[in-house]
């Protein structure tokens, strides 16, 4: 390398400073992520961890703390499963919190929070009567028709596709 050349003498100056980069880097500035998202905020992390539902069996009475307006923010209902072959399952539990302007107290289904909504579903009714109250057996549903009994099997599959199983409507022992 010849210093007479002017250009290597403009390159010596990068040079020694990418060296002593490498040699004593640049302290990295820590921001606290945001806690709460904007469109400029890709990355954040919420203030508290989100209430952890793991899957278990519900009694009438416990899944009625869970209508989104007692201690626990999370909305559950239970619909009966029919399989494909006719036979009536357990009643799946489903936390329906990410659909509570549907589900929550002032939605329109809202008397189906914390509930088995399976009546209701079946025969397309928001009414009070189609639930059955908590302190009393879980509903048998013998008297449904055909088509109702394929309209819950429908609502069912619905709520499987779009919310998460977290449990089973078992009787109170």
């Amino acid at each position: 390398m010849s210093l007479s050349n002017p250009l290597n003498v403009l390159l010596i100056p990068p040079i020694l400073y990418l060296v002593f980069r490498l040699i004593v880097p640049h302290p990295l500035k820590q921001t606290p992520a945001a806690s709460t998202y904007t469109e400029e905020n890709y990355n954040w992390l919420p203030a508290k961890h989100p209430e952890v539902i793991c899957h278990r069996k519900y009694t009438a009475k416990e899944l009625s703390e869970y209508d989104g307006t007692k201690s626990s923010p999370r909305i559950l209902l239970a619909i009966l499963r029919i399989g494909s072959d006719g036979q009536w399952s357990e009643r799946t539990v489903f936390d329906v919190t990410a659909g509570k302007t549907f589900y929550g107290p002032d939605g329109v289904y809202g008397n189906f929070a914390g509930r088995d909504a399976s009546r209701g579903m079946a025969k397309q009714s928001f009414e009070l009567d189609m639930l059955t109250p908590v302190d009393q057996p879980l509903d048998k549903l013998s008297n449904l028709t055909q088509a109702e009994i394929d309209n819950m099997r429908g609502w069912h599959q619905h709520f499987e596709r779009k919310y998460i199983v977290c449990g089973e409507l078992v009787e109170d022992n």
